[in-house]
């Protein structure tokens, strides 16, 4: 019997599909099924055909694209907003030295690229969202700092290097992520963090709105939601954490929910507050909204594939504690295969998002989206 998973409201995508059969969970297929099972594949394939498809046809509009020469740039102007913003030597002098070892030790800077690009392709120029993009890295940085606590996740290894509670002790790590979080909204709301060519007019109530974005996707609402785990001394218990060990059959809506709140909804603020800075129409903002889903649950499939499959050199944190813990993940509830199949699904609703923007323009969120289907770390 087929079973068709319905994805939450909240899923930018629209597919509905049913995964294959998994022989080992539930015996060999009887002789009167495999006909149903062989059209099934056969279907699986040609759908799976059509997507890659769609999406490297967008890929094709955009090949003079120089996307690491993008993000190479991108980088190294973020990396020069964040250095300026948290002060080094002042005091406390601990903290801040935590701040900035947090803050400045590696990363890809991929949410503030889409915070950028967001601004761009709705006609916005670049340096009017770099303060928000600034703070999306931090509020990013802050959630790995506190992910990676003993209470939390427990992870020694971030970015190809110590954690920050390996280096400065638990306390500092901890009123670093603290800091770095005040710093983020205090860094958007602040004059003098943006160029002088700003719409005087306009300009404040589109903060406002930016700003009450970024708290709705980090607070209880969102990112919060999904990244708190059982911590040691109370007895909270939040969805991630009750899919970790559980023997329950967990519904792919549930964990679509999961990851709605815990790693797309940092990703969706930055896509949404870029595209609130510059200017952007409603519908643009909710076409590049549900654009930002796509490819956040997109980053979490691709994530927990590349914990099966690669090593921690290769990923720069630890690999396999998904599959250690007992962790709900998408290859355990779906497979490999169906898991990358998913992947490409979303791939191709995030591209179709993206249909109604300038090519030219929209060339660095494509390129992003790729990017994220087929990172390998």
């Amino acid at each position: 019997m087929a079973m068709s998973f319905h994805f939450h409201p909240l899923a930018a995508s629209r597919v509905h599909f049913s995964p294959l059969p998994f022989a080992a969970a539930a015996g060999a297929p009887s002789p009167s099924s495999s006909v149903a099972i062989a059209a099934h594949h056969q279907h699986g394939r040609r759908r799976f055909s059509a997507i890659v498809a769609t999406a490297a046809a967008a890929s094709a509009a955009t090949t003079e694209f120089d996307f690491k020469a993008y993000m190479g740039e991108r980088a190294v102007a973020v990396n020069r907003a964040l250095d300026a913003a948290v002060p080094a030597g002042e005091p406390p002098a601990a903290l801040h030295d935590a701040m900035r070892y947090a803050l400045l030790a590696g990363g890809k800077r991929v949410r503030p690229a889409l915070c950028l690009a967001a601004c761009a392709v709705v006609g916005g120029p670049e340096p009017w969202a770099m303060p928000a993009a600034a703070a999306v890295e931090m509020v990013h940085t802050m959630s790995l700092v506190h992910d990676d606590l003993p209470c939390m996740d427990d992870d020694d290894l971030r970015r190809g290097k110590p954690t920050c509670h390996v280096v400065y002790g638990e306390p500092i790590a901890v009123l670093a992520g603290d800091a770095l979080l005040s710093l983020s909204f205090h860094h958007m709301a602040s004059v003098g963090s943006y160029p002088p060519d700003v719409d005087p007019e306009k300009h404040p109530a589109r903060v406002v709105r930016a700003i009450g974005e970024l708290a709705r996707c980090i607070g209880s609402e969102g990112l919060v939601a999904g990244q708190l785990k059982k911590c040691s001394t109370c007895p909270l218990q939040v969805v991630d954490l009750e899919m970790t060990g559980t023997s329950e059959t967990v519904p792919l809506e549930r964990l679509e929910y999961i990851h709605l709140h815990k790693t797309a909804a940092l990703l969706e603020a930055s896509v949404v507050i870029g595209a609130i800075i510059g200017g952007g129409t409603d519908e643009q903002i909710e076409r590049l909204r549900k654009y930002a889903r796509s490819i956040g649950l997109l980053f979490q499939v691709v994530d927990d594939i590349l914990d099966v499959t690669k090593s921690s050199e290769e990923l720069g944190k630890t690999a396999g504690k998904d599959l250690a813990s007992d962790k709900t993940t998408y290859p355990k509830l779906l497979g490999l295969e169906k898991s990358r199949e998913f992947a490409e699904e979303l791939l191709s609703d995030a591209v179709e998002q993206l249909a109604c923007f300038d090519k030219e323009k929209a060339a660095p969120l494509l390129h992003l989206a790729n990017y994220i289907a087929h990172r390998q770390n």
